[in-house]
């Protein structure tokens, strides 16, 4: 691969560089995810480069026009943290009559999420590479959104990491205010002390039904495709525990 700096490089570079004040202190920010530095492969570096103009959209201090970006006015489903992207894009490929936003700070998972929507030539998918939070309280209107979709968010099983967590009651406050009347909110881990947290937090929210039969719990829907990573999990005996909640 040649030394030039590419868009994908640049995009990777802002997503990870420190923070700091006005007068050039270091500012800390707790952030609710990991920062890996896989490495970022050149087709995945290509996908990115040239495909960027389609599929993705970058952080803006205004919210998004979803109309113009999808030209439509069907409902957008919001999903944090995709990983590689696989499931998202086969969402999107089953639900063409609902639009789709992604975001993930890991640029290798974004240069693979846009290669998959490339191939399976999906048209309702767009994705951000830029911090979650800063994404729902800039750049979504409130009650733009259909849904949210949280799978697999990191742990931070150390107890003293618990507030890393990205389900915090702040966070709900702040979805709920981007969420549509009936939108809704979907949530699944591995982690069954993660999943409690969640939906501790959840359920001290009133405008929140939970869609469980049972008060707690789902179980996995049909729509939530399995990834490799869950069956690999369950072969190995991993529990998995999905939240489905509504707006009211």
């Amino acid at each position: 691969m040649s030394d030039v700096v590419t868009f994908a490089d640049k995009k990777r570079k802002t997503v990870e560089q420190a923070e700091f004040t006005a007068d050039g202190r270091y500012l800390r920010k707790v952030r609710s995810f990991v920062l890996r530095t896989g490495r970022l492969s050149d087709y995945q570096r290509d996908m990115m480069n040239n495909n960027w103009q389609a599929f993705g959209l970058d952080y803006q201090n205004m919210p998004f026009d979803f109309s113009a970006i999808f030209g439509n006015s069907n409902p957008v489903v919001l999903e944090i943290g995709f990983g590689m992207g696989k499931s998202l894009v086969e969402m999107a490929e089953q639900n063409p009559d609902r639009n789709y936003i992604g975001i993930e700070v890991h640029t290798p998972g974004v240069g693979a999420c846009i290669a998959y929507a490339v191939e399976k030539q999906v048209k309702n998918l767009r994705v951000i590479c830029h911090d979650a939070t800063e994404i729902l309280r800039d750049s979504i209107a409130d009650h733009s959104l259909g849904g949210l979709q949280l799978y697999f968010p990191d742990p931070w099983q150390k107890a003293k990491h618990h507030k890393r967590r990205i389900v915090q009651p702040a966070f709900i406050e702040r979805v709920l205010e981007k969420l549509a009347d009936n939108g809704f909110i979907h949530m699944a881990t591995d982690w069954e002390n993660y999943a409690e947290h969640m939906l501790e937090v959840l359920r001290q929210f009133p405008q929140l039904t939970n869609q469980s039969n049972t008060g707690d719990f789902i179980p996995r829907p049909d729509f939530r495709p399995l990834t490799k990573f869950e069956q690999r999990g369950q072969k190995m005996g991993h529990g998995v525990w999905d939240l489905y909640f509504l707006k009211q």
